[in-house]
């Protein structure tokens, strides 16, 4: 009887932790399914489980944006081999001024794009950029908003952590 009492107040808690993960950002994420800038490829989110993934949530206005995607496509060439996915997902109204930002600010991964601006109400996205840490297991692990220089340095070290569970 008491191991009972235990074993139910042991999955009390950690559904209580689940939703205080949900509400901070971080624990589950939500699905997407979404097509890639450059053409009508659907890309979908839990596909992507057994590899470490970054989802950015990115636009041509946004002024960070123009740091953290080179720096973070410095990151996903050095560290893709080991199992990292990047995953940007672009909110422009307009895919050519996305493609044009992209010209001047080019990436390696995967770029999506999400013109209704569902997703990152999905994610609950405030600033730009922001992105989702997730590991092999598709949890949010570590969420980052806006970017300033040294950010990748936190960011790169988030990864190999996730990348050597």
């Amino acid at each position: 009887m008491h191991y009972c009492i235990k074993l139910v107040t042991f999955f009390i808690m950690l559904l209580s932790s689940f939703s205080l993960y949900a509400s901070t950002g971080v624990g589950s994420y939500p699905l997407f399914n979404l097509p890639e800038l450059s053409s009508t490829k659907q890309v979908k989110l839990d596909k992507l489980r057994g590899k470490v993934v970054y989802v950015d949530f990115w636009a041509s206005w946004c002024g960070p944006c123009r740091q953290s995607m080179p720096k973070f496509n410095a990151i996903y060439k050095k560290l893709a081999k080991k199992g990292l996915e990047i995953v940007a997902i672009n909110l422009d109204e307009n895919d050519a001024d996305a493609k044009k930002f992209l010209e001047n600010f080019p990436v390696s991964y995967t770029v999506l794009r999400d013109k209704m601006g569902e997703t990152p109400k999905q994610f609950g996205v405030k600033v730009m950029p922001t992105g989702y840490l997730l590991d092999r297991f598709g949890m949010v692990r570590f969420v980052h908003e806006g970017f300033r220089n040294g950010d990748d340095v936190e960011l790169e070290k988030q990864i190999k952590k996730l990348l050597a569970e």
